[in-house]
């Protein structure tokens, strides 16, 4: 089997660097090559390419800059492998990820799957804390891989794999984004594809980002869901409105104890402690404890948030997703 890995990136020479670095020292013996590109970047990392020519078999390629999911595809179209490895530019790859992938593959082929994130030692706190808000079962459910206990595993594009035969029958990614991975997910499910979770092929998934970034993020995380929810009605589940049960929740327990009426509020301080105390055990850091804590409200309100008012104009108003929020389409 050839594996081809396709990286998009947009203006962040310093990542591909490091993720290069660690394509170097994988175990796995058999040739695959690299695909990076460049997606309209004002920033290049072409010399970077260079430096690694004569240690990897790496390809680069420039075009005008068109998303994320459209790079992607960009790179499949150029690649040689008969199988897709999609990394984002800010994860690093432990040195036996190929090798677990392979294995996997060979006793249980199928046409996609994705594999969780961890953090690395090397990671600053704030992104540790991120990365424990994105992964814990406690804030997230394990739908990034943290748990395989899901009816139906939808990859995320940051660390993915997708057959030839599985790309051209559906054309790869959409112009939606985010959400174009889980959008790739159903549609490949309703071709009757499989897809599947490989727990031991989890990546550093580095995150550059601060409070304020992480917000915008979720926040359109939060509006991706209603324009899949309306574009695919089977898969929609109860559990995507936690985030805004959450927050609508949290707020009427404020005014309660303004009331008198404190047992909800200390009933959502007990469930902050319990993903704070998770974090302080699983990282042996106070202080990332209590960052998880600031990261996970501000996933939840900023997703709820995003959610209310993407599903307030699909739904309520009727109006179709790409008029109603044209910021989440590439055209």
């Amino acid at each position: 089997m050839f594996f081809s890995i396709i990286i998009p990136i947009y203006n962040r020479p310093d990542e591909i660097d490091e993720l290069l670095q660690t394509l170097t020292q994988q175990t796995y013996n058999q040739p695959f090559e690299i695909v990076v590109v460049e997606d309209g970047s004002s920033i290049t990392c072409e010399h970077i390419i260079a430096k690694y020519q004569d240690k990897l078999n790496v390809s680069y390629f420039f075009k005008p800059n068109s998303g994320p999911g459209d790079s992607r595809n960009f790179g499949m179209q150029k690649a040689q492998g008969d199988y897709f490895i999609i990394f984002d530019s800010d994860c690093l790859i432990p040195e036996q990820y190929l090798a677990e992938v392979d294995a996997y593959l060979s006793q249980n082929f199928v046409h996609c799957f994705g594999g969780p994130d961890a953090a690395h030692n090397s990671f600053s706190d704030i992104q540790k804390a991120i990365n424990h808000t994105m992964t814990s079962f406690l804030t997230t459910g394990g739908v990034r891989g943290g748990s395989e206990k899901i009816d139906k595993f939808q990859p995320r594009s940051f660390n993915m794999g997708i057959s030839r035969q599985a790309f051209v029958a559906t054309q790869g990614f959409g112009k939606v984004h985010p959400g174009e991975d889980p959008d790739l997910s159903i549609r490949l499910w309703n071709l009757g594809y499989d897809t599947a979770l490989i727990s031991n092929a989890y990546v550093y998934h580095k995150r550059r980002i601060d409070f304020k970034k992480f917000y915008k993020q979720v926040n359109k995380f939060g509006k991706a869901r209603p324009i899949l929810n309306f574009w695919y009605p089977k898969y929609k589940k109860l559990t995507y409105w936690f985030p805004v049960c959450y927050v609508f929740q949290f707020l009427l327990s404020l005014i309660l104890t303004l009331l008198g009426v404190k047992l909800f509020l200390y009933i959502n301080i007990f469930y902050l402690f319990l993903i704070a105390f998770q974090a302080t055990i699983s990282y042996k850091s106070l202080k990332i404890g209590f960052l998880t804590v600031l990261t996970t409200l501000i996933q939840f309100t900023g997703y709820a948030l995003g959610f209310i008012k993407a599903y307030f104009k699909i739904f309520i108003l009727k109006i179709e997703p790409k008029k109603a929020l044209p910021d989440m389409f590439f055209k």
